[in-house]
């Protein structure tokens, strides 16, 4: 029987989580068969406690030592909260010197939408949609650079100009050429759960049990990326938020969202601006839930989330800092002059 191990975290626990600003000294045991148990950390297998505890790479960031903000930078006529606003390269430069200066630690650049709905763009047009705006962001600055793209010639393009990470909503599911892309160049490699293709993935989110399923998944991804030579230092996981998912499996997720740190990589958060922010504060508009948005970051951060793809930039690390500063940690986002 497969267990499953989520840290609690607490104040003054024995143990850091992940090697961060979190610590436990109990950990729930979940199962798909029986209730779960609550066991003291030191009762975790050596092999498991390890990966829980054990401090992640900076991955080129800025240090690993606290949150990191991911910066959005679409360059879609479609995605769901900022499409068409950034089609023109004077918009991207713009936008993205924006972005630096309110302190974003990555940029991700996208080039396709993923919204649910949305239709798969052509090959040749992500790339003539990601690669000026990557060769544009590169000249402003030195700030790492992620291509959100599930296309191997589109990474393999981005990388050519200059980007860092890869990030993958398919979880190398998409492009079988994607891998190889990723072990050749070295890059970091962000995983991420989702169900099916963006266009039919919330026609039939349905879930055995949402978190442990993600889980899985993950793991069995993660495996497949390893067997092709991808270095586990270099992964990222992330559980989609939204992707294939109604409010109660979002809210699920986030819940639990600690148990992801037993497969020893950063965990990244994408629930920005997401449909379910909506739903429960009553923003219709997705422009409307940058605080939603910040409160669900600081419940991650608050379970070691590692990393936060955000639109607002500048509200994330404003919270961040505060959050850190009245906890007394030394973890906030860094301030864009520092």
């Amino acid at each position: 029987m497969t267990l499953y191990y989520r840290p609690l975290v607490e104040e003054q626990g024995t143990h850091a989580l992940a090697g961060g600003w979190c610590r436990f000294s109990k950990v729930e045991v979940l199962s798909r068969h029986g209730r779960a148990e609550v066991i003291s950390a030191n009762e975790v297998p050596q092999e498991i406690l390890n990966r829980l505890t054990s401090a992640r790479s900076d991955l080129g960031t800025s240090g690993s030592a606290r949150p990191q903000v991911m910066g959005i930078l679409n360059t879609t006529p479609d995605s769901f909260s900022d499409g068409g606003q950034f089609g023109s390269r004077a918009s991207v430069r713009a936008h993205a010197l924006s972005l630096i200066q309110e302190g974003a630690d990555i940029i991700d650049i996208g080039g396709e939408s993923t919204r649910p709905g949305a239709d798969e763009v052509a090959l040749e047009e992500e790339i003539l949609r990601t690669k000026p705006a990557i060769l544009d962001v590169r000249q402003l600055s030195s700030v790492p650079l992620s291509i959100d793209t599930r296309k191997a010639p589109v990474a393999a393009a981005a990388l050519d100009a200059g980007v860092d990470w890869i990030n993958d909503v398919s979880a190398l599911s998409f492009d079988s050429e994607m891998a190889q892309v990723a072990t050749r160049s070295g890059a970091p490699l962000c995983l991420m759960h989702a169900p099916s293709d963006p266009k039919t993935m919330q026609q039939n989110a349905q879930y055995e049990d949402v978190l442990l399923d993600v889980y899985d998944y993950l793991a069995a991804r993660m495996d497949f990326a390893l067997s092709q030579g991808v270095l586990r230092q270099n992964i990222i996981v992330d559980p989609g938020i939204g992707f294939g998912k109604t409010l109660e499996h979002n809210l699920a997720l986030l819940h639990g969202l600690a148990v992801f740190h037993g497969l020893g990589c950063p965990v990244l958060l994408g629930a920005s601006r997401k449909g379910f922010i909506g739903t429960i504060s009553g923003a219709e508009k997705a422009q409307d839930r940058m605080a939603g948005s910040v409160a669900v970051a600081l419940a991650a951060a608050g379970q070691g989330a590692q990393i936060f793809r955000v639109h607002d930039v500048r509200e994330t690390v404003q919270a961040l800092k505060l959050w850190a500063a009245v906890r007394g940690k030394k973890c906030g986002a860094r301030h864009p002059l520092e």
